[in-house]
């Protein structure tokens, strides 16, 4: 029998495994460079079929701010947030939505990003390279160049 792939089944018959390494290869085509703006439908799609996974927001939101839509990663953001209040990426793309979009509360969340990386220090590196990779992708990116003084 013939191995179906999650592109060929309804939203609502993908499996989770199928979500999980559709979710996987997309975040391989990120980060083997394919442009951000070839990936925004993937990780929409991917959001919108598993809406209760916080990564797939986190991801979008994260595309969506080098893409230069903030309001729409405000959203995206939240939605990760909300699902996983402790995740400082999703924490921090949070924070660069809301300072796009000069929306108040920045400081909540920043605070909330260096009490988990005081907390669980084995994250920092992994925070660092994403500040360092939305900088290479995005030079000079001035809410960015925010948030990275703020957890230095």
């Amino acid at each position: 029998m013939a191995e179906i792939s999650s592109a060929e089944l309804p939203a609502d018959e993908i499996s989770p495994a199928a979500a999980s390494s559709q979710f996987e290869q997309a975040l391989a085509r990120y980060q083997a460079g394919v442009p951000t703006g070839d990936l925004l439908d993937e990780f929409l799609q991917i959001a919108q079929q598993n809406p209760r996974q916080s990564a797939g927001w986190t991801c979008l939101a994260w595309l969506q701010l080098l893409e230069g839509q903030h309001e729409e990663a405000l959203r995206s953001a939240k939605t990760a947030v909300r699902l996983s209040p402790q995740d400082p990426q999703a924490r921090i793309n949070l924070t660069l939505a809301m300072l796009e979009t000069g929306a108040k509360g920045v400081r909540e969340h920043i605070e909330m990003v260096q009490r988990v990386l005081q907390m669980a220090p084995d994250m920092a590196p992994e925070i660092h390279e994403s500040i360092a990779d939305g900088l290479q992708r995005k030079p000079g990116w001035p809410a960015m160049v925010k948030v990275k003084d703020w957890l230095a």
